[in-house]
């Protein structure tokens, strides 16, 4: 037998069936029908995230509604705009000149947030481009008429108060569009190098001239001290020699009170007899050579018996 020879009990493979065009065209219809079935759910719903407003337009028409956060329904041939009602913040950089004609480059932020009852009516009447087209063109010429009230030299340490008036001013322009300004921050406040050196040189000027104060107080503290240290001692001398003073005088009166009073004591203590003791007590016995005629009266005359009178010549 060859080889080649189909064996007998060996099946015969059998051609595939053809699918009918019935059964094909029933596909593409299911097919059809879903994909419209998801165009139509995904057109007619919508998700809105937490902190967003939906404004509803049916061909461009702005409805009298709004969508708040969470799932909705909605015509296919409506569309929803999204209003973000979060608080945000966003940069600016502006130029402006101080009252003294300086000029200012300023760079800051602002916080703010648009209001839900008024997010329809803010886009209706402005936009999604609500802060390009009305914050910050406001913003900026507020920030140069603030600015324009006070001299170069003030507006640095002023920074706190010129945010709060920016903010006061803008807030009362933007709260009948339904947005709330919730802070204006002055970050940077630069000026020109010309006015920067010239700031400097005054500064250091300013310096110098308190240093040469402080030196001169200085010394006149020293010289007040140094008289003031001079008379104190000079006072103490003084009270040293008034004290001495003071005692040596009232040694002086003390001993010539002693003295009187002894003397005194001593007059009230003399008799005529004591005297005349005293006198006979000191005498030595001799007479005086030569007598004149009245001082012999004055003498007295002693009765001394056995005294030797003296002979005249």
């Amino acid at each position: 037998m060859s080889q080649f020879t189909q064996p007998l009990n060996t099946p015969t493979p059998k051609a595939p069936k053809q699918v009918s065009k019935k059964g094909m065209t029933g596909l593409i219809l299911a097919v059809v029908i879903i994909l419209i079935a998801l165009v139509i759910f995904f057109r007619c719903t919508v998700q809105i995230d937490t902190g967003y407003t939906a404004i509803v337009t049916t061909f461009g028409k702005v409805e009298d509604y709004t969508m708040e956060a969470g799932f909705h329904f909605k015509s296919p041939f409506q569309e929803i705009i999204l209003m973000d009602n979060r608080e945000q913040k966003t940069p600016f950089s502006t130029q402006a000149f101080s009252s003294d004609i300086q000029q200012v480059d300023i760079v800051g932020s602002i916080n703010y947030a648009i209001n839900k009852s008024t997010a329809m009516t803010l886009f209706k009447e402005v936009g999604t481009d609500y802060f390009n087209k009305l914050v910050n063109p406001r913003m900026l010429e507020n920030t140069k008429a603030v600015f324009s009230k006070y001299t170069a030299e003030n507006l640095v340490s002023a920074r706190e108060q010129l945010s709060i008036q920016i903010r006061d001013n803008l807030s009362r322009e933007m709260e009948r569009y339904g947005i709330t300004i919730i802070s204006v921050s002055i970050e940077n406040i630069d000026f020109t190098d010309a006015f920067t050196d010239a700031v400097e040189a005054k500064q250091v000027a300013a310096q110098r001239k308190l240093q040469a104060e402080i030196e001169q107080e200085q010394k006149t503290m020293e010289t007040q001290q140094q008289a003031s240290r001079q008379k104190i001692e000079a006072d103490a001398k003084a009270a040293v020699v008034k004290v001495n003073a003071d005692a040596e005088a009232y040694s002086t009166r003390v001993k010539a009170e002693a003295e009187a009073e002894a003397n005194q004591k001593i007059a009230e203590s003399l008799t005529q007899n004591l005297i005349e003791f005293t006198q006979v007590k000191q005498w030595n016995g001799l007479l005086p050579t030569y007598v004149s005629g009245g001082a012999a009266e004055a003498l007295p005359v002693l009765s001394l018996n056995g005294a030797q009178q003296p002979e005249a010549e």
